[in-house]
C-alpha cells in the first residue's frame, strides 16, 4: 500500500504553491509600487483588492469542489471521465466569469460608495476596479486548467504559468504605474492594468500546454457538456465555492473598519496584509495539497492514511512556514520599508506584523483538516464550519470596533479566534465522526 512521503507531498505542493502565489503576488506587487504613490492608493487598493479577492474566491472556491472529482476519478483511474470532469468544470466557470463581469462593472461603485467614508478613497477604488474587473475573464478558466492538474498530481506547469504572470506583472506595474518614453503614468490604473494582463499570460501558457503536451485520448479530452456530470460537480463544489467567499468577504469588512481609522490605519493595515499572503499563499497551497491527496488515497481505497496524511502534511507546512517568520521578524523594519519610505507608518506596523505572523501557527492545521473534509467529499459540512467561525470573527470584530478603543494589532486578534475555532471543528469532526463512523468518500 503506498503512502505520500514529503518528498512526494512537496513536489506536488510546491507548483501548487507558485500558482496559487500568483494571484496574491499580482496583489502584493500592487501594494509595493502603490506604496510609493501615496497612501490614498495604498488604501483604496486594499478595499478594491479585497472586493476582487471576494469575486475570484467564488472561482476558487468552484474549483476546490471540482478539483476534488477529478482527483477522485483519476484515483479510480477513469481517465475519459477524469476529462469530462474537467469540461463541466471550464464550461461553468468560463460563464461565471462574464457574469460577475457585469454585474461588478455595474453595481460595485453603488456598494463601495454605500461602505467608505472618505470619497478620495472611493473615487480612487473604483478607478482600479474599472480595469481590475477584466482579469475574471483570464483567471477563471486558469482555475479550472489548475483544477486539472493538480487533480492528476501533475503540478509542474503551474510553475510556468506563475513564473510568467509574476514577470509580466512586475514589468508592466513599472511601466504603467510611473511611466516611461511614450507611455503616460497611469497610477493605480496601470496597477490594475498589468494585474489582468498578467492573469492573461498565465492562462496563455496552460492553455499551450494543453494543446501541446496533454493526452487527450487517455483523459477524454473533447469538449462535450453533460448536463448531469455538471449538476454532480455543482452540487459538490457549490459549498466549496459558498465557504471560499465568505472566507474572504469578512476581509472586506475588516477593512471598511479600520478605513473608518483614518487613511494611515488603512494603508498600515495594507501593507500587514500584503505581506500575510505570503504565508497565506504556504497554508493554502498545502490546504489545496491535501484535499487532492485525500480524494485520490479514497478513491485508490486507502481511507485509513487520511489522518496520518494529514499529520505529515502539517509537519511539511511549518518546516516550510517558520523559517520565513522568523525571518520577517528579524528584519521587519526593512521588510516593511519596501511597501512605504514614511518611518512613521513603518514603525506603527510593527507590533500588528507581529501579531500576524503568530497566526500562521493555528492556520495550518486549520486549513489542512478543514481541506481534509472538503477532500473526503463533504463540502457542505465544511462551509458549515467556515460560517460558523466567521460568525464568531464579526462578533469579536463588531465588539472591538464598537465597544473598545484599541490599536490596529488588536483587531488582527480576530485572525487567531477564526483559526483556532476552524480548526477544532475540523479536526474533531475527522477525529470523533469520520474516522470512527464513516470512513467513506461522498463524491
Amino acid at each position: 500500500m503506498m503512502k505520500y512521503t514529503y518528498k512526494q507531498i512537496w513536489l506536488i505542493n510546491y507548483p501548487v504553491m507558485l500558482s496559487i502565489g500568483m494571484e496574491q503576488l499580482i496583489n502584493l506587487t500592487d501594494a509595493i509600487f502603490l506604496g510609493h504613490v501615496g497612501t490614498t492608493e495604498l488604501g483604496a487598493s486594499a478595499i478594491a483588492g479585497i472586493y476582487y479577492m471576494a469575486l475570484y474566491m467564488l472561482g476558487f472556491g468552484f474549483s476546490l469542489g471540482l478539483q476534488v472529482v477529478i482527483a477522485r476519478r483519476n484515483g479510480e483511474q477513469n481517465g475519459k471521465a477524469t476529462g469530462q470532469t474537467f469540461f463541466q468544470g471550464l464550461f461553468f466557470l468560463i460563464a461565471l466569469s462574464v457574469v460577475l463581469f457585469f454585474v461588478s462593472s455595474r453595481y460595485a461603485p453603488f456598494l463601495l460608495k454605500r461602505l467608505v467614508t472618505s470619497d478620495e478613497v472611493y473615487q480612487t477604488a473604483v478607478h482600479y476596479l474599472h480595469w481590475r474587473n477584466w482579469g475574471l475573464l483570464f483567471t477563471f478558466p486558469a482555475l479550472a486548467l489548475r483544477a486539472f492538474f493538480v487533480g492528476i498530481t501533475h503540478t509542474r506547469i503551474l510553475t510556468a504559468s506563475a513564473l510568467t504572470a509574476a514577470f509580466f506583472n512586475i514589468l508592466l506595474n513599472y511601466l504603467l504605474i510611473f511611466g516611461t518614453g511614450t507611455i503616460p503614468p497611469l497610477g493605480i490604473a496601470g496597477a490594475a492594468i498589468a494585474s489582468s494582463l498578467s492573469e492573461g499570460s498565465a492562462l496563455l501558457v496552460l492553455l499551450g500546454y494543453v494543446g501541446l503536451k496533454v493526452d487527450k485520448r487517455q483523459y477524454g479530452f473533447f469538449p462535450c457538456f453533460k448536463p448531469k456530470m455538471l449538476s454532480e460537480v455543482f452540487n459538490l463544489s457549490v459549498w466549496s465555492m459558498l465557504h471560499a467567499f465568505i472566507s474572504i468577504a469578512p476581509w472586506l469588512l475588516f477593512f471598511i473598519a479600520i478605513e473608518h481609522l483614518g487613511k494611515n490605519q488603512l494603508a498600515i493595515a495594507n501593507v500587514i496584509r500584503s505581506i500575510s499572503t505570503l504565508f497565506f499563499v504556504i497554508v493554502q497551497s498545502f490546504a489545496a495539497t491535501t484535499g487532492s491527496l485525500v480524494s485520490n488515497s479514497l478513491g485508490a481505497g486507502r481511507a485509513g492514511e487520511i489522518m496520518p496524511l494529514c499529520r505529515k502534511i502539517i509537519r511539511l507546512s511549518y518546516a516550510v512556514g517558520i523559517p520565513f517568520i522568523v525571518l520577517a521578524c528579524l528584519f521587519a523594519r526593512p521588510l516593511l520599508g519596501i511597501y512605504t519610505p514614511d518611518p512613521e507608518l513603518v514603525h506603527e506596523a510593527l507590533f500588528p506584523l507581529s501579531v500576524m505572523l503568530v497566526n500562521y501557527l493555528w492556520a495550518v492545521p486549520a486549513y489542512i483538516y478543514m481541506n481534509a473534509v472538503t477532500g473526503i467529499g463533504n463540502t457542505r459540512l465544511a462551509f458549515i464550519f467556515q460560517v460558523a467561525t466567521i460568525v464568531l470573527y464579526l462578533m469579536y470584530l463588531f465588539f472591538i470596533a464598537t465597544f473598545l478603543k484599541v490599536p490596529l494589532a488588536i483587531y488582527w486578534t480576530a485572525e487567531h479566534l477564526f483559526a483556532v475555532s476552524l480548526f477544532l471543528m475540523s479536526y474533531f469532526w475527522l477525529k470523533e465522526k469520520w474516522q470512527k463512523n464513516e470512513k467513506k468518500p461522498l463524491a
